[in-house]
């Protein structure tokens, strides 16, 4: 399944000119053209220069990088989490997503209206947390009772599952997100089944006008201070101008970006901090026929690599011979860097890092 990011935020923000955006930018793609799968799911091919390298150098027939499927989910109103506005659409495609893109406004316009009246990011970054604060209290006060009565028949793991509900529904019930709740060895199966809304990590996207790029706003600076505080992340994009952008010619792009003193356009600088916040890397598969990008968790050993590709590699895995990226330019190639001996033979306990180029070897 590709990475799921939600795109959110309250009306009128650049929202949906962002998603749209972000579309545009898919579709200049030949390679990996977007894709709607959805009216409003769209799958965009992760940029990744490194992939072009080596596919140019092994003479791939085809390249086939990794993708990132954008979410435009329904606008959220103060009270969604008792199913005013879409509410109830909005909370529940957010459960589906990895990670939330929360755009905020950071412009002023007067011929956009604000929701509230005014400009003002730490506001509505608090209405959207409260409300997936709210579902989420919600949620842990039904899993409490259904414990807890459960637990009736002196079940002492029961009992104990149920008194970590209680302390979590404190947390929240305190204005915290979840994912700042530290859990105890042990624990983590019961969170994780809760499904929380508040756990999700957090990229904040600032829409600011073209005039504020590429360092922002007061505004920003205010969306920076709540990121810091939570540990999150923030990307400063012009909704508008990534519309523009959008519809370049590669080569054009490139020059406009330079221009306005940007390195990438936002889709780039949001997908490499989404990449960040989740702890995600990129390994690679090369021959005559493709090159290919694969997406996976920092840390990953081998086997659950080879597990991305097929499930079959995974339960046969012999070994992986593996090339460091650096070395594959450096030896032009796999034959190169067979001969140079810069392929190395991998184990199952080997943790695959973020470039490797890898050929696995597995039993049927």
């Amino acid at each position: 399944m590709p990475l799921r990011c939600g795109i959110v935020g309250l009306p009128n923000v650049g929202k949906s000119t962002l998603f749209n955006a972000l579309s545009g930018a898919g579709a200049e793609n030949a390679n990996y053209p977007f894709c709607t799968i959805d009216p409003n799911v769209g799958i965009v091919p992760v940029p990744d220069v490194r992939l072009e390298t080596i596919a140019e150098m092994a003479k791939s027939a085809k390249v086939i990088p990794t993708v990132i499927e954008f979410v435009d989910i329904a606008g959220l109103v103060a009270g969604a989490s008792k199913g005013e506005g879409l509410g109830n659409q909005f909370l529940g495609h957010i459960r589906e997503v990895d990670a939330i893109v929360h755009v905020v406004r950071c412009f002023t316009d007067e011929n956009v209206v604000h929701v509230s009246g005014k400009v003002d990011p730490a506001s509505d970054i608090e209405i959207i947390e409260t409300e997936l604060l709210l579902k989420d209290l919600d949620s842990i006060e039904k899993r409490i009772e259904r414990t807890k009565k459960a637990a009736r028949g002196g079940d002492k793991r029961l009992k104990e599952e149920a008194e970590f509900y209680e302390r979590i529904r404190d947390y929240v019930a305190d204005g915290k997100p979840v994912r700042g709740f530290k859990v105890k060895d042990g624990e983590e199966d019961w969170l994780e089944s809760l499904f929380l809304l508040s756990d999700k990590p957090v990229l904040y996207a600032a829409n600011v006008g073209e005039a504020d790029l590429p360092d922002g706003n007061d505004y920003v600076r205010e969306v920076e201070r709540i990121a810091a505080e939570e540990g999150a992340r923030v990307v400063i994009v012009s909704a508008e101008l990534e519309a523009q952008v959008a519809e370049l010619e590669d080569h054009e792009r490139a020059e406009f970006l330079e221009d306005l003193g940007l390195k990438g356009s936002g889709l780039e600088r949001l997908i490499q901090n989404t990449y960040t916040l989740l702890k995600l890397e990129t390994f690679f598969t090369v021959g005559p026929k493709e090159a290919r990008a694969w997406t996976i968790e920092h840390g990953t050993k081998a086997p659950a690599a080879a597990g991305t590709i097929h499930s079959d590699f995974e339960r046969g895995f012999i070994r992986a011979e593996t090339i460091k990226y650096a070395d594959f330019l450096t030896h032009g190639g796999e034959t190169g860097a067979r001969g140079a001996g810069a392929m190395r033979s991998e184990g199952k306990e080997y943790t695959v890092k973020d470039g490797d180029i890898m050929l696995f070897r597995f039993n049927v």
